[in-house]
């Protein structure tokens, strides 16, 4: 872990879009940008790596979300024979499509999980480095309390992200390459047809594979998004913008809320992943939020 040292910054972002990803429009809920004070704290330097979790699963027994059969009372209306454990795996579509509909490239798969990434016949062989995936929030909740540590709020997430620099369109800057460098594993290519992988890396990269940011983080952009403890409620920064002072430790809103999906209670992710492109998603940019 790494120590970050707290203080004062402006959150939030003036260049987010609509949805959760990058359709036309503008949206609130990066917006306004407000100042908020942090207290020092310790955060991981990478994302929780697949040999890490095993050593969680291991000593406790533990079985993620995506291990567990659906219930007839979470999903009323499904098919008996769709109640299988599993999770969504993206499957690139063999030709052009809108981007209007994400349903053309995630797939429920059967017995997908973080053991399976890619579905039942896949494994983690030769994977050891890579983060996990297939994480509820209530799997990451579990793996912090296990390791002695705790989600960060999304007001630590982006003080940790931003590394002590100020308006920033990315951890590093404000230039996508400097130089000609990629900082973090996104998306190149047409999406969400394929991944040519310019960076080095098409689809998930193990950790660490790019430069860190100024207080040393790993992937605070791209790779795998990151769960935050907030829930998410898009009008939240307004609430405190509202204060006009420094909101200091912000937890956030009481309860969730998601206009897009109102019977959904949603927590905070942030940082993007490997999906991530101009042409969709673009929650690469450090202030911008997820939800999930």
């Amino acid at each position: 872990m790494v120590w970050i040292p707290g203080g004062e910054f402006s959150m939030g972002s003036t260049s987010s879009s609509e949805s959760l990803c990058g359709l036309p429009g503008v949206t609130q809920d990066a917006l306004p940008v407000h100042r908020v004070y942090v207290d020092g704290f310790w955060m991981d330097k990478t994302d929780v790596t697949n040999e890490e979790f095993d050593k969680f699963a291991k000593a406790t027994g533990y079985n993620t979300v995506a291990e567990h059969i659906p219930t007839r009372e979470e999903f009323p209306t499904a098919p008996p024979e769709n109640l299988v454990a599993g999770s969504v795996v993206f499957t690139p579509p063999g030709h052009p499509v809108p981007l209007n509909n994400h349903y053309q490239w995630w797939n429920y798969a059967k017995g997908a999980n973080w053991r399976h990434p890619l579905g039942a016949e896949s494994d983690l062989k030769g994977k050891e480095k890579y983060p996990v995936v297939h994480i509820a929030y209530d799997d990451a909740l579990a793996y912090a309390k296990w390791a002695g540590k705790r989600l960060p709020t999304e007001a630590e997430w982006e003080f940790a992200a931003r590394g002590g620099l100020a308006g920033k369109l990315y951890f590093w800057g404000d230039e996508l390459k400097p130089n000609g460098k990629w900082m973090a594993n996104i998306y190149e290519g047409q999406f969400p047809i394929k991944d040519t992988g310019d960076d080095g890396f098409a689809g998930l990269a193990p950790v660490a594979q790019f430069p860190p940011n100024r207080y040393g983080l790993y992937d605070m952009a791209g790779n795998v998004w990151q769960w935050c403890a907030d829930w998410y409620r898009p009008d939240y920064y307004a609430q405190l913008s509202q204060t006009n002072g420094v909101a200091r430790n912000p937890q956030g809103p009481e309860n969730a809320f998601d206009p897009a999906e109102p019977t959904e209670h949603k927590r905070v992710h942030r940082g993007g992943s490997f999906l991530c492109t101009d042409q969709y998603c673009t929650r690469y940019m450090v202030g911008t939020r997820g939800k999930g």
